[in-house]
């Protein structure tokens, strides 16, 4: 079945093409036969494969003849053949072969009956191919053969059985749904079968990125994510299908094109009455549908059920598993929905309703609350709704819960109906509150933001809904998780402040304060809010939440500002109380900020990559996937990107933009990302990703403004617009009210190299005001970061060297050597490769400009390039050979790195731990963990010295230098 609307390209059968080529040509000896039987359903790519595996073999030296099989009965004999024949023929201009070809269409038309016709015509077409080969390797392709003449299956049962003399290979496609019964093809592959040179392939659907790839291809485009979604749900990977789906999404046409329809409606008709009955209450069901439930509702015996269900799997249609049967292309729900009549799929669905009602099942609910609605009885639909969301938020899936939560106040709204039999089911009692209530919280938890706030505001009208300070702390969770820190801090500061707020809603309203001031950076104030939450916390019982939020921002703050070896303890504090408390979002928010803390202003780079990780993985587990593991993953990824693994921070963010997150979890995420796209130079990306931030952001988001800007200055100096890049930056400056020297250092030093680059460029006058105030911020940030604590200082340091190097930029036009020198050693020291790699680019830079030490300026170039192309930095590296250009300074005979796609997450084809002995991936688990030598030492029962030993031998034999690198390793071979 090939569409012939225009043409698309061959995805996804790459493999196959080689497998098959092989089989035909590449593996058959002179003399041999071969054979292969290619089946599959209809639509699924058959004909196409047997043109581009023909066209192959051709150009390969075999001389091809093409036939397709006719689907009436009075065929003549030997069709396809006689077909092949005349299509070569008219195609040749070789006299030889010509005349061989009209030789043995001459024996087609002279052939007479007789008791030994049959043997002797099968021997002399043989001779006649034979000729027309001339020596060549023959391949006959054939097409639809489950239509195929009983002349034409002797033919090829004597030509594959070696009984022609002949180098021949067959490829023949056959539609599986066809093979049914006592078709008489069935008999001839059985014994095809038992030959060596025969093999029968199932050609199977296109996987999901192979139907991604097909439909991009045809609309011109990558799909939206939802729009792809519902493609490979609808058309089960089924080539054509995508096709049709796809063109009509192209072409902007709505509902399914008159072609999909009439095929799949032709192909149910053909069913049986009973088979066609299954096929109907399959796609009237939830899928899987379990065998004695389907027996419910069709209500057959069960031998004629088990016919049945062979037939539809026969016909392609039904798909059968251990926990029950599918549609093999949900579209065919769709199609029969349309065709059955308003009562007839009512009472499907009330048959299925009936069956879990008397086979209860907490796992029922969700199935037993959709056909009793599609039943058209939303009062015996709404308690199995609310039912299995209580269910669902028991097993932390939120997103399920926020769907049935949903749902339940959708029914509470529908008037009752009648049922047929007159009587009414009884009323259910619901309280819409308390539905509104669950639903916002569960649209918070899965990442539905405005939704939450919209369920918000509408429990807010309700007279019986919560208290107005519950309200205000909802309203400021849910505004914070949207990215809207401003009016969230004024809705806590309106319960801190109102004398009708209870102690634990006061208690609540500091502590999330506390660590929204935290997110803000403004360090100083979260420390003084949490400590009064924690006050507030050990006068009221039952506020186990609140400490952990509270202790969280109080360590953080304290190993900001002051003592890290306290603050890091305190967080640790904070982590072991919310495990054992067991909520979810305790669990997440620890993790957060832990890993926070060691990536950012600590340094601790591979201890904070390695926690963010197992954050990650722990809070997935808890059903906060979309939300604050997406936060988690974005940590890492900027952790990885500072040390120089920039592909495996690609394969991190990939990972976790598939949740599709929202609000100020997409804008992680997003930042995250653009941080990559920036350095690896890909402008469309990057613009991209900060125009989405700034979409975020306009409902006001102060805690991402400051990184946004940085960004958006990064990316306007690579492109030459610093005086755009010096907005950016003043903006930062006029909107900030962080105290996060490490943030207002790197602000700074992006204004500073903005005022540098325009100086060099002279495409744009140097502001002298911009570079008084950037002056002060640097003095500001030198004297704030003094009083730090030291691994603050320490990071802050190295931004203010960068800062000063700049600045000298500016005194003299050139750059002082030496400031460039200790920046890259501060950087290196800081094992940030990026930095250092930009710092030795300046200082051979301002070496060059003085004329001296040009070896060492060659040197320096030589090592900024080999870090930037390892980076895949392409517009560092870009400046490095222009400035190596122009001094004549040979570059290492390296290709200059491209903008590299973004990495879906790779599968090893190897093992790579394999190399490990069992006590070294013990370890390496312990490591992947995040313990430290000592603690792993104690859960292993060896000494901390051997754990050392095991560590080095590990990093030896995977050839890595960090234990984040080892992790990463043996979380991509771990098994599942």
């Amino acid at each position: 079945m090939a569409s012939d609307v225009d043409s698309a390209p061959l995805v996804g059968r790459a493999g196959t093409v080689a497998t098959l080529r092989s089989a035909l040509l590449d593996d058959v000896a002179p003399g041999h036969t071969a054979a292969v039987f290619l089946t599959g359903e209809s639509g699924v790519g058959k004909t196409r494969l047997l043109s581009e595996v023909g066209e192959q073999v051709r150009q390969a030296g075999a001389l091809v003849l093409t036939g397709t099989c006719l689907d009436i009965g009075d065929a003549s004999p030997l069709h396809p053949v006689r077909q092949a024949l005349r299509r070569l023929d008219a195609d040749l201009a070789e006299a030889r072969t010509t005349s061989a070809v009209r030789g043995l269409l001459q024996v087609f038309d002279e052939e007479t009956p007789g008791p030994d016709g049959a043997g002797a015509l099968l021997e002399r077409v043989a001779q006649g191919l034979h000729l027309v080969a001339g020596g060549r390797p023959l391949v006959l392709v054939l097409d639809d053969l489950q239509w195929v003449d009983r002349s034409t299956r002797q033919l090829l049962l004597y030509l594959l059985a070696g009984l022609g003399d002949l180098q021949l290979s067959v490829l023949a496609a056959i539609r599986a749904e066809s093979l049914r019964g006592a078709h008489p093809l069935r008999r001839v592959l059985a014994e095809l079968r038992r030959l060596r040179s025969v093999q029968v392939v199932d050609l199977l659907p296109l996987d999901r990125s192979g139907t991604d790839e097909l439909a991009a291809a045809i609309v011109g485009a990558p799909l939206p994510p939802e729009a792809a979604d519902q493609l490979w749900q609808r058309s089960g990977g089924n080539p054509f299908v995508v096709e049709e789906l796809a063109r009509d999404r192209r072409d902007g046409r709505d509902g399914l094109s008159d072609t999909l329809r009439e095929v799949f409606l032709g192909r149910v008709d053909a069913l049986p009455q009973p088979a066609h009955a299954v096929v109907q209450a399959v796609a009237a069901g939830v899928e899987p549908v379990e065998h004695w439930l389907l027996a419910q509702v069709v209500r057959l015996p069960e031998d004629e059920l088990l016919d049945a269900v062979r037939e539809a799997v026969a016909h392609r249609l039904l798909v059968g598993a251990d926990d029950g049967y599918r549609l093999r292309h949900r579209l065919v729900a769709e199609i029969l929905a349309d065709a059955l009549l308003p009562a007839e799929r009512a009472a499907l669905h009330r048959r299925y309703a009936e069956a879990l009602t008397a086979a209860p099942a907490e796992l029922h609910q969700a199935r037993l609350a959709h056909h009793w609605r599609q039943a058209g009885e939303p009062a015996r639909a709404l308690p199995a709704a609310m039912a299995a969301a209580r269910e669902a938020e028991r097993l932390h899936g939120y997103a399920e819960a926020h769907r049935h939560w949903s749902t339940a106040l959708t029914l509470a709204a529908t008037p009752a109906m009648v049922p047929p039999d007159g009587g009414r089911p009884a009323p259910v009692e619901v309280d819409r509150a308390e539905l509104l209530s669950h639903a916002a919280e569960a649209a918070h938890h899965s990442g539905e933001h405005a939704r939450a706030l919209t369920l918000l505001a509408e429990l807010s009208a309700d007279p019986a809904g919560p208290p107005t300070c519950a309200l205000h702390i909802r309203r400021a969770r849910y505004l914070a998780a949207a990215g809207r820190s401003a009016p969230a801090e004024e809705e806590y500061r309106r319960v801190l402040s109102a004398a009708d707020c209870s102690p634990h809603e006061r208690c609540t309203a500091a502590a999330r304060r506390a660590e929204l001031l935290l997110h803000l950076g403004r360090y100083a104030e979260a420390g003084e809010q949490a400590r009064e939450a924690l006050d507030l916390a050990a006068a009221v019982p039952g506020c186990t939440s609140e400490v952990v939020l509270a202790s969280s921002a109080l360590g953080f703050s304290e190993a900001f500002l002051g003592d890290p070896a306290d603050g890091l303890t305190v967080m640790r504090r904070a982590l072991e109380t919310a495990e054992s408390s067991g909520r979810p979002e305790d669990v997440a928010c620890a993790y957060l900020h832990l890993a926070e803390l060691l990536t950012g202003p600590l340094n601790i780079l591979e201890e904070g990559v390695v926690v963010a990780r197992r954050g990650a993985e722990r809070v997935a587990e808890l059903g906060l996937g979309r939300t604050w593991e997406t936060r988690l993953l974005a940590v890492a990824t900027n952790g990885l990107f500072r040390v120089g693994q920039w592909a495996e921070a690609e394969k991190v963010v990939a990972a976790a933009l598939r949740h599709r997150p929202s609000g100020a979890d997409a804008v992680e995420l997003l930042l995250a990302r653009c941080r990559l796209s920036v350095g690896y130079g890909d402008v469309e990306a990057s613009d991209r990703d900060l125009e989405a931030v700034a979409t975020v952001l306009a409902g006001g988001g102060a805690r991402h403004v400051l990184p946004m800007l940085i960004l958006r200055a990064g990316l306007a100096m690579w492109q030459g617009r610093h005086d755009l890049a010096r907005q950016a930056v003043q903006r930062g400056l006029t909107e900030s009210r962080s105290d996060d020297v490490i943030v207002l250092a790197t602000l700074a030093w992006h204004g500073l190299r903005a005022e540098a680059e325009a100086a060099a460029s002279r495409t744009v006058e140097v502001d002298p005001n911009a570079v008084r105030r950037l002056r002060e911020v640097v003095d500001r940030v030198t004297r704030k970061s003094a009083q730090a604590g030291a691994p603050v200082r320490y990071v802050a340091d190295g931004f203010l060297a960068l800062c000063d190097a700049e600045l000298s930029r500016l005194d003299d036009g050139r750059g002082d050597p030496e400031l460039w020198g200790r920046s890259a050693t501060e950087w290196d020291r800081r094992h940030h490769p990026y930095p250092a790699a930009y710092s030795r680019l300046r200082q051979a830079e301002a070496l060059l400009s003085r004329r001296s030490r040009m070896a060492t300026a060659g040197k320096l170039l030589r090592q900024a390039h080999a870090t930037a192309q390892a980076l895949g930095a392409v517009p560092l590296s870009a400046e490095i050979r222009t400035l190596a250009g122009r001094a004549r300074v040979t570059l290492d005979d390296a290709p200059a790195p491209a903008p590299r796609p973004r990495a879906a997450p790779a599968v090893p084809a190897v093992d790579e731990l394999a190399v490990l002995t069992a006590r070294e991936r013990e370890v390496l688990a312990a490591v992947a963990e995040g313990l430290t030598n000592k603690e792993i030492g104690q859960r292993l029962f060896i000494s901390e010295r051997t754990i050392g030993v095991h560590v080095s031998h590990i990093f030896d034999k995977l050839q890595v230098r960090t234990r984040v690198q080892a992790s990463a390793i043996f979380l991509r071979n771990r098994p599942e």
